[in-house]
């Protein structure tokens, strides 16, 4: 194996670990690009919800305290508001969902799904931890998941303690089995926002290649540049020196010198190869003439 084709293979073993550990640096910074991209859009929409459930709980609740016991107002709970003004949102992006999952719900829509109790299981064990994020894997591809913990006010004890106390047009419209019991300052829900990746992680694969590609390009120019090095000013003057050194062992004295005039190593052989040329033609004529 010549000199070239193992220098080649070790350029490209070079390049094949650095490429390697180039991606290995640039998929963690573009994923969590990505992430936080995605994870941006759930907050705005989580404070979407939260602002339409504090306008309703402090401006429209206490205007219709008084008609509640004759007839209930879904619009006077916050965790209505909250979902109406997230349909508007889910409207223009379907994948875009907001949830209020309850463990035990008045609605039974509401109910928490396996991994939503999960999470309000979490917030429960943590009462300090103010919110929950993280990756899910569906069907229809990646979301991030956003949760933050609902806690029954005491102001839900007038609907949530027991059936009993509840405002009848409400156990009339849910029945009086579910969304009671509450406990004051208990984590009885979580505010679930999902939002796709999808869109970010196309754009992510398109930042990692504008990060991989041009750095193949660059490896591939320093490839082709340090051939050419190689091959002027290496591998050339080293056949040449090969060449007339054959030359001379078989007796050719009439070979002609190679010159290679440089002042770096094979430079400094090639001069040196040239007066070893001329010292044994020299003295292969004085042997001759003797």
């Amino acid at each position: 194996m010549g000199i070239r084709a193992k220098f080649n293979l070790m350029v490209l073993a070079v390049a094949i670990v650095g490429v390697g550990l180039f991606v290995l640096a640039a998929n963690p910074l573009v994923d969590g690009v990505a992430r936080d991209e995605v994870l941006q859009s759930a907050r705005i929409m989580m404070e979407s919800a939260s602002g339409a459930r504090k306008y309703t709980s402090e401006q429209i609740t206490p205007l219709l305290n008084d008609r509640i016991e004759h007839q209930f107002y879904p619009q006077a709970v916050s965790a209505y508001a909250a979902k109406r003004s997230a349909d508007v949102i889910h409207s223009k992006n379907p994948e875009f969902t907001y949830r209020e999952a309850a463990l035990n719900p008045t609605n039974p829509q509401d109910r928490a799904s396996d991994w939503e109790a999960d999470i309000i299981e979490q917030f429960r064990a943590s009462p300090s931890k103010e919110e929950i994020s993280l990756v899910r894997s569906t069907p229809t591809g990646r979301f991030i998941v956003l949760s933050r913990p609902i806690a029954a006010k005491p102001a839900c004890m007038e609907c949530h303690s027991t059936a009993a106390s509840a405002p009848a047009s409400m156990v009339e419209i849910y029945g009086d089995k579910n969304g009671f019991g509450w406990k004051p300052n208990d984590i009885i829900a979580a505010q679930v926002v999902s939002v796709p990746m999808n869109a970010s992680l196309i754009r992510a694969e398109h930042i990692r290649r504008l990060f991989v590609v041009p750095f193949g390009a660059f490896l591939v120019m320093l490839f082709i540049a340090i051939n050419l090095l190689l091959h002027f000013v290496v591998i050339r003057p080293i056949e040449g020196i090969t060449t007339a050194a054959e030359a001379v062992s078989l007796g050719d004295l009439d070979a002609p010198e190679y010159v290679y005039e440089s002042s770096d190593e094979l430079g400094r052989l090639s001069s040196s190869f040239t007066r070893m040329h001329r010292s044994i033609i020299q003295a292969f004529r004085m042997l001759g003439q003797g």
